[in-house]
Parts: structure tokens; sequence; C-alpha cells
């Protein structure tokens, strides 16, 4: 049984920072594309970053930039550091592992506020 756990969310300033983590466990993790979603109140989930088996990384535009996506296949964690945090980037992150099922964790909350 694959499972994903999020952390590193949290309350931050405009302008801040934050580090996500993503650890699997029950998958053979390297193999897999990982990728982070979000979903702010009202509104559909949506991409944010992907990261192939072998470390190809593609952003949605609006986190171009300001976000970078890695992974440690010894750690079967994937990251997600997030710089010059909007307010507009407030939601719940989720990671996803890319397969057939695809595999989601349970969401960690951003809220960016001043």
């Amino acid at each position: 049984q694959v499972q994903l756990v999020e952390s590193g969310g949290g309350l931050v300033q405009p302008g801040g920072s934050l580090r996500l983590s993503c650890t699997a466990s029950g998958s053979i993790f390297s193999i897999y594309a990982m990728a982070w979603y979000r979903q702010a109140p009202g509104k559909q989930r949506e991409f944010v970053a992907r990261i192939t088996s072998d470390g190809v990384t593609n952003y949605a535009d609006s986190v171009k930039g300001r976000f970078t996506i890695s992974r440690d296949n010894a750690k079967k964690t994937v990251y997600l550091q997030m710089n010059s945090l909007k307010p507009e980037d407030t939601a719940v992150y989720y990671c996803k592992q890319v397969g057939v099922p695809p595999y989601w964790g349970q969401g960690t909350q951003v809220t960016v506020s001043s």
C-alpha cells in the first residue's frame, strides 16, 4: 500500500519561503514521476510542479522562477522549495505519485498572510 505524507506547511508572510516535503512508503519511489498540486478554498485543484524519475522538471507559469521541485530517491522524498511567496499561493498542497493508479498525500496547508 503506497502512502505519501506531506509536511512543512505553515503560516508565512508575503515574500517569505517554505520548503514542503513528501515522503513515500510502500512504493518503488525512484521509478515514478512525482508532482505537487494545490487547492485554494472554492477553487479546483491545480498543477504546481512535476519531476520525472530522471529529474526533468516542469512548472505552472504562476510559480515558475519562484518554486523549485527536487527529489531524493534514497530518502523516497520529493521537495517543493517555495520562495517569494504571495497571498495567492495560499492553498492546501498535495503531492502525487504519477502512475496508474495515481496516489495522493493528505495535503499540507500553506497560508501566506501578513
